[in-house]
């Protein structure tokens, strides 16, 4: 298969451009050679960008990711630490149903006000703590 043209491999990942000459320039991938003055990226370009977009939606950094990559451009991914990004998921997934739960009850809540509702109160008090968000949820 031919080398892609750079705007070829922006049209089929669905990046742009300057998305994949920053990757480049991170070191996450490698362009073969220029036509003009256009860079031309391998066909496995393709795959490996699939695998960082992968990556990014797991919540691993850019950072992460590179060291995911033998030096020859191989994955060379540390099972311990996919198995701890899946706790680090389960953990959020776990504050945000409690928190999703919590705002459904509030939303239907009969008190008369949501400042009358404890399961609203617990959540301002969250919110109040620092607690909400990434590294919190609302206890129950």
């Amino acid at each position: 298969m031919t080398n892609l043209d750079i705007a070829e491999v922006a049209r089929r990942s669905g990046l742009a451009a300057s998305t994949l000459r920053y990757y480049e320039e991170k070191g996450l991938i490698a362009s073969v050679g220029r036509a003009g003055l256009r860079r031309q990226f391998d066909p496995g370009v393709l795959q490996r960008l699939a695998l960082i977009a992968l990556g990014r939606t797991a919540g691993f950094s850019l950072d992460e990711i590179a060291l995911m990559f033998a030096p020859d451009g191989s994955p060379r991914i540390d099972r311990a630490v996919l198995a701890a990004k899946a706790d680090d998921l389960d953990a959020t997934i776990g504050r945000l149903t409690v928190l999703r739960d919590s705002l459904r009850h509030a939303a239907a809540c009969p008190a008369p006000t949501h400042m009358e509702c404890p399961t609203f109160r617990r959540i301002i008090r969250a919110a109040e703590a620092g607690t909400l968000g990434p590294g919190g949820g609302p206890r129950r």
